[in-house]
């Protein structure tokens, strides 16, 4: 039984049309993902499904008594009533405080929160955290998430995916987390140029079956191509006093011209070469750091000793509030250690993308913010202008004269990109760089890092860009330190089920009550030991490389028996070596107290 209908429905906002002639359906116990470009209409079909804004034209039907869960990008939380009036009503408290599953929902989501609190004195992810309590803690037979994962830090996201799914309503959500996607949808939908495309799925079997809709349209464009090409040459044969052709022919020819479809507009990023790196990019010795400067806010780190090397990409994981952000800050010398020293590379150039984005001058026009980096470039053999590269960011005509100051935020991250990467960096610092960005922009950034030659440390909560785009994962776990995750993010999440990671705020407030077993070892055998880890990483790295190749030559030659014995001798080598250097990195890091 469907929930909801819509019925050929059609809505503009001034003169741009978002939806177009929509007929689609929600289903009871039916679990779909929403994605698009940003503005392409993602919130306005979800606000006409809850019967919040009317349509131009069409209808839209409920079925009786439909009880709708919605998380809009804004919230109309009362600024005078307290989380603890907000999220839980008039629920007695041995009521809400017996109930094991809203327990739960107050834990993960607002458990560093005072329930007391007005919500007028929460800051903006604050409020988004608790009035998704409020939802999540009401029944509904259809619940609407718009961007849920924002404010959420990669724990309490893997929470929410596990809470949705054991629940029975229907769902419908718009992110652009694509780990989320995959985690919650059984169907797809793509809003895209007024009309909605499904697919079965979540994001991985929507971009499997978008990719073949694709080669079969490209195929049947290319057929096309070729008729148009007879057509035209057949109109333009024959000598010159013929001037009269069938009038079939020549309509035909000139239908297949006007339905030549416009350029696709795509974002693109182009991959720039980074300057050399030297054997130093950052060694952090013997560090401590406090969030709010000296002694004065939480630790994030306590005679930290580490080392940044050419060529890392690192993802810097942590819950909300244990430094990642002061780390980043740290290392783009914005701010001081408190004691300690940060050794930076002397052919290091940085480029460090903050969430705020405050050294954008909100007066200048888009193309004054590029050509103030750099006018032209080269790129291969091609010179580009500003002008150029931002079209093919989507800048497009008018677009490029447009205020820095009204750009939505998605449109500010892609032009604060565009200027580091235009001024060739060999370091690139991300702070949340996929907050704001469409899926499609993702994946052309994720293009981009893939064969860009530099060191990379990156922030994010998005789990599929951190996992796509970084090699390994350091975690802030609260002690202090910073700890290699040999099992990524999959670790840290154990890890925090154990609850071996805390904020900087908690750790800061809770005094060891155990000496450590072992002597501190001196800040020069740390630094010795980490190189050591480091270059086993290496390593493992390249015997893994090996065992990738060995594996695909042993799938080529499956025939060929004798070829196939020396294969698998080879292959046995490498797993002796990669035992042998898994076994050297364990001892050095339990030395080190990893």
């Amino acid at each position: 039984m469907n929930l909801v209908n819509l019925e050929s429905v059609s809505h503009a906002y001034g003169p741009k049309p978002l939806l177009l002639d929509l007929s689609l359906g929600i289903e009871e116990g039916e679990r779909i993902g929403v994605v698009g470009r940003n503005g392409g209409g993602k919130s306005t079909l979800i606000s006409v499904l809850a019967a919040l804004t009317k349509p131009d034209s069409g209808r839209v039907t409920h079925t009786r008594g439909l009880r709708i869960g919605l998380l809009s990008q804004r919230d109309d939380l009362d600024p005078e009533k307290s989380v603890k009036q907000i999220v839980l009503a008039d629920r007695a408290e041995h009521e809400w405080a017996g109930d094991q599953g809203i327990r739960e929902i107050l834990a993960n989501l607002i458990g560093d929160l005072d329930l007391e609190a007005k919500a007028s004195d929460l800051s903006g992810g604050e409020r988004r955290r608790t009035a998704l309590a409020k939802l999540l803690i009401e029944e509904h037979d259809l619940i609407m998430l718009d961007e849920p994962t924002n404010h959420l830090d990669i724990e309490a996201i893997a929470w929410l995916a596990r809470h949705l799914a054991t629940r029975k309503s229907a769902l419908l959500v718009v992110t652009h987390d694509r780990w989320f996607l995959d985690a919650v949808s059984t169907r797809t939908w793509e809003v895209v140029d007024g009309k909605v495309e499904r697919y079965e799925g979540g994001y991985a079997a929507y971009v499997l079956a978008k990719a073949e809709r694709a080669r079969i349209a490209a195929a049947a464009e290319d057929r096309r191509q070729n008729l148009m090409r007879k057509e035209i040459a057949w109109l333009r044969r024959g000598p010159p006093a013929r001037t009269s052709k069938p009038k079939f022919r020549i309509d035909a020819a000139q239908a297949l011209i006007a339905n030549e479809p416009p350029p696709r507009e795509s974002v693109e990023l182009v991959k720039f070469a980074a300057a050399r790196l030297g054997k130093t990019v950052y060694d952090l010795e013997d560090v401590t750091l406090h969030a709010g400067g000296p002694d004065t806010g939480p630790l994030v780190l306590d005679r930290s000793t580490w080392q940044f090397g050419p060529g890392d990409r690192i993802g810097l994981i942590g819950v909300n509030g244990s430094g990642k952000s002061s780390v980043l800050r740290l290392l783009a010398d914005s701010v001081k250690p408190d004691s300690g020293k940060v050794v930076r590379g002397k052919t290091v150039r940085l480029a460090h993308l903050s969430q705020e984005l405050a050294e954008l001058e909100p007066t200048k026009r888009v193309l004054e913010t590029v050509e103030e980096i750099r006018k032209y470039i080269q790129v291969g053999k091609k010179e580009w202008t500003a002008s150029q590269l931002l079209e093919r960011l989507g800048f497009k005509g008018e677009a490029q004269w447009k205020v820095v100051g009204d750009l939505s935020g998605g449109e500010r991250r892609r032009l604060q990109l565009l200027r580091l990467l235009m001024d060739d960096p060999n370091v690139l610092l991300l702070d949340e760089p996929t907050n704001d960005l469409d899926i499609e922009t993702l994946n052309e950034l994720e293009d981009l890092l893939d064969g860009w030659p530099g060191t990379l440390i990156l922030v994010s909560h998005d789990r599929y860009f951190l996992e796509r785009v970084a090699d390994r994962c350091v975690a802030l776990l609260g002690d202090g330190k910073l700890s290699m995750l040999p099992g990524g993010v999959d670790e840290y999440l154990e890890r925090r089920a154990r609850g071996a990671a805390v904020t900087a705020r908690v750790a800061s407030a809770v005094e060891s009550a155990e000496e450590k077993p072992k002597e501190a070892s001196s800040a020069k055998e740390d630094r010795e030991l980490r190189k050591e880890l480091q270059r086993l990483e290496r390593q493992l790295d390249k015997l893994a490389g090996q065992e990738a190749k060995l594996h695909a030559a042993m799938a080529d030659a499956a025939s060929d028996y004798a070829k196939l014995g020396s294969l698998d001798a080879q292959l046995k080598d490498i797993h002796t070596q990669k035992d042998a250097t898994e076994a050297e990195w364990l001892e050095l890091a339990d030395r080190l107290g990893e």
